[in-house]
């Protein structure tokens, strides 16, 4: 199946600025986020790398010259831009490699940094307006603390690889449109290290990590939001051959309140009302996410009608300021009226000139209440 156009992807021209570009990949990551609603590990995976590509100049460049083609080989044909390169035949070069193996091959025994890790955590509505520390238990790999991550029985090294003799790579042979070529592969016994552990560590068995359960202590940013995300820097898996470890990404899940719905850094809060409060107005205590304020209800107040209590709402988690809180008024009918509420009723329909057509319980509603003894 043919790998879509990375502008098509993200929803844009190829004319699309930075901003326009940076834009779009934070409305579809977070769409299609695994941990959202409608998320797609494989629509994520697509939007992330359209990103990786237009967001560096240089990768798009490429890109808008070669397609997709231009992405092989980590630099396109040849990593500086055509056929030509710093070394005048790199393209050529990183063509003939994909064929054949071997050429520009990454060293084995260079640092790498360690897998990245992500945690789903899920907080409290208070905990993500106000922030909060918790710990979290991860399994994850660590250190061998037996060999320090060497991978041999403590006492014994390593040995030079006999397949590679320490070189870390081996000649091979293939029959091609060229003729007879020998290229350089990577050392199957030792993966390229060049070197051999004939005594493995009986704990790690020669990996030089270990599965353990760790906790760690997160804080939960003021004003955090459901799907947003933080980064705890070399908390993920241990890195190779001395590099960094890699980091820890905590996706967070917030769960509904009670009284409040957030809407981005807003606040919205539903307040019941009277008839008489609505058409008489009146002056009610309204909760907030910090305290309580006395909010005046003019006199004819509709239901429905919004209120806004500026800067009453959630801590904006970049410090950006604070958020709104909304209070909608819904005034309530009463389902139930006493003798001396209908004649009021009556009374005011009227002074009014509205000839009510008033309906009477059926049989059903009168003997539903007479069995609940009211």
């Amino acid at each position: 199946m043919a790998k879509r156009d990375f502008y098509e992807i993200l929803g844009l021209d190829k004319n699309a600025t930075q901003d326009e570009i940076k834009k779009a990949y934070r409305k579809l990551s977070k769409k299609y986020h695994p941990d959202m609603k409608d998320g797609s590990d494989e629509k994520f995976k697509e939007v992330s790398e359209a990103y990786e590509v237009l967001s560096d100049d240089n990768k798009r460049a490429q890109y808008d010259r070669f397609g997709h083609e231009g992405m092989n080989s980590q630099g396109g044909f040849g990593g500086g831009g055509g056929f030509g390169g710093a070394g005048g035949f790199g393209g050529f070069e990183d063509i003939f490699s994909s064929f054949f193996g071997g050429g520009g091959q990454r060293d084995p025994n260079a640092p790498r940094k360690g897998d990245d890790l992500q945690y789903t955590m899920t907080v409290t509505f208070d905990e993500a307006v106000f922030g909060a520390t918790k710990t979290v238990t991860i399994k994850k790999d660590v250190v061998c603390d037996v060999c320090d991550g060497e991978g041999t029985k403590p006492g014994t090294s390593k040995s030079t690889c006999k397949t590679c003799s320490g070189a870390g790579n081996v000649s091979v042979e293939q029959n091609t449109p060229f003729g007879r070529v020998q290229t350089q592969r990577t050392c199957p016994t030792c993966g390229g290290t060049g070197q051999e552990i004939e005594h493995p560590c009986d704990k790690c068995k020669g990996h030089g990590t270990v599965q353990k359960n760790v906790d760690i202590e997160v804080k939960v940013p003021e004003g955090i939001d459901n799907g947003q995300q933080i980064r705890l820097s070399g908390q993920g898996e241990p890195g190779i051959n001395g590099g960094p470890a890699g980091d820890l990404y905590i996706v967070f899940r917030v769960k509904q309140d009670a009284k409040f719905t957030r809407d981005g850094d807003d606040i919205h809060y539903e307040l019941k009302i009277s008839f008489a409060q609505a058409a008489l107005g009146d002056e009610l205590k309204v909760p907030t996410i910090n305290s309580s304020v006395m909010l005046t209800i003019p006199a004819g107040t509709q239901s429905g009608r919004r209120f806004r209590l500026k800067e009453k709402g959630v801590k904006n988690v970049q410090g950006f300021g604070y958020g709104d809180q909304y209070v909608t008024v819904t005034v309530v009918t009463p389902t139930r009226l006493s003798e001396q509420e209908r004649e009021v009723f009556k009374k005011l329909a009227d002074i009014n000139g509205e000839n009510i057509s008033e309906q009477q319980e059926n049989i059903f509603d009168k003997t539903k209440r007479f069995f609940k003894g009211e």
